[in-house]
Parts: structure tokens; sequence; C-alpha cells
């Protein structure tokens, strides 16, 4: 990777609200994850993500998501088990045109069921696209 394309993933990384000190949790790893993404906000957060089976309180959950992976709702209140209060989810899907795309319609379906909210979506990466996710509150 070339140096202007590493500034240019830090950059997203960075425009995904990561910084450094959050603890990050990866849900839905698999081979086909974008390293460059991955590390990137590793470099950022100063900190490797943890995975699925870690139970510390997070600051933030990825999560690649892909069609035919389960069911999206239980999905997402499986990834709130350890978010912390004000964190965010980012659902992670291929883009439009690629394997396994999954319609922004699921993501904006299931949100709300889960206990979520849509606040934004974003082109992360090549084969990427984000959705960032935040609990409602309750008033």
């Amino acid at each position: 990777m070339s140096e202007a394309d590493a500034a240019t993933s830090v950059n997203v990384a960075e425009r995904m609200g990561f910084k450094g000190g959050d603890l990050i949790q990866e849900r839905g790893y698999d081979d086909d994850v974008d390293f460059d993404l991955r590390d990137d906000i590793e470099d950022v957060t100063g900190s490797e993500l943890l995975d699925e089976d870690d139970h510390d309180v997070v600051d933030a959950v990825i999560f690649w998501w892909r069609d035919g992976d389960g069911d999206l709702v239980d999905a997402l209140m499986d990834s709130l088990t350890t978010l912390k209060e004000g964190g965010v989810v980012w659902v992670l899907t291929p883009k439009s045109g690629r394997d396994n795309y999954v319609s922004p319609a699921d993501i904006q379906d299931a949100a709300p069921t889960s206990g979520l909210h849509l606040t934004t979506s974003a082109g992360v990466s090549k084969d990427w696209s984000a959705t960032r996710l935040v609990p409602k509150k309750n008033k």
C-alpha cells in the first residue's frame, strides 16, 4: 500500500469516529473482510480488534455482514451485549454488485427491531459499505 493510500484509509477510520484508546469489537470476521481497513482501525485506536468471544465493554462494534449470514436482527441484538452507552455499531456489507450484497433496506428494517437507529451510510473501501447504527435513546 502506498503512503497516500494508507493516509486515505486512516482518514476513513477516523471519519468513522474511531480514536486512540477506543476498544472495538469485530463480528462476522472471515477471509473476505477488508484487511487494510481492519489494520487502519487498529492503527488509529492503538489496539487490536476484539473478537466475538471477548466480553469487554467496547466503544464500537464493526460487523461484517453478508447475504446469507442469518438473522440480522438477532445478530444486531447480540452486538449490543458489550457496547457501552453512547457506543456505535458499524454494519459493513459488500457493495452493490459484489458477492453476498445486502440491500440497505434490510438494515433499515432490522435496525429498529433490534433497538438501533440508522444515522449514516458510507463507502469505506473498494468492496465494502458501512452503515452507522446507534442505540435508540429511551425517554
